[in-house]
């Protein structure tokens, strides 16, 4: 093999690994909102249930070569909703240093399944009002590290809280038909007595 097929064999390995590992917001979702485009997803993704993480939100405008809008961590607000739970976030938008155009609102979910973020506010003079869902097409559900973990398998704080209910509603069966044998006894006692 001639030293320039081998030049451009490495040249062509070297561009297509620039082209895999460049893709930035690989499962988001992209949407147009007046002249802006919106990108949303999770800042990690795929995204794991009581792991660090939170809302990814890059915002550009379409009018001009898409250049990065900055200032809406001061005018967007966001909310996360999952299992039918919506919860405005206690840590705000914010801007991520060095990447205008890019902010993140840092949570950890705790639950595995579908998460919905829901941006309201301005992008300057344009309103906002969208929401975004997890699921095929778009960015990705939070999974459950149980599938991952090794040599133990660990219950999730979701399961902890199923058998503590469980538990819970033993002990509530338990008193109740403790009582009800209290009450016999005492019952049987006294018409002994008569």
């Amino acid at each position: 093999m001639s030293r320039a097929i081998r030049a451009v064999a490495a040249i062509a390995v070297i561009a297509s690994s620039f082209a895999i590992f460049a893709s930035p917001a690989y499962a988001h979702e992209r949407r147009t909102v007046g002249p802006y485009q919106l990108v949303v997803g999770f800042l990690t993704e795929p995204a794991f249930a009581g792991t660090a993480n939170g809302v990814d939100l890059t915002i550009t405008d379409t009018r001009s070569n898409n250049k990065a809008v900055e200032g809406a961590e001061k005018t967007i607000s966001v909310a996360i909703t999952s299992g039918g739970l919506t919860t405005p976030l206690s840590v705000p938008l914010a801007t991520r240093f060095g990447m205008p155009g890019h902010y993140a609102a840092y949570f950890v979910p705790t639950k595995d399944g579908a998460y919905a973020f829901t941006f309201r506010g301005k992008v300057e003079d344009t309103d906002v009002n969208e929401r975004f869902e997890s699921g095929p097409g778009r960015f990705n559900d939070v999974e459950s590290t149980t599938a991952l973990q090794y040599p133990t398998k660990v219950p999730t704080g979701a399961d902890l809280a199923g058998k503590l209910d469980q538990l819970q509603t033993l002990v509530i069966v338990g008193i109740v038909v403790g009582g009800l044998a209290l009450i016999g006894a005492v019952a049987g006692l006294v018409m002994r007595r008569r």
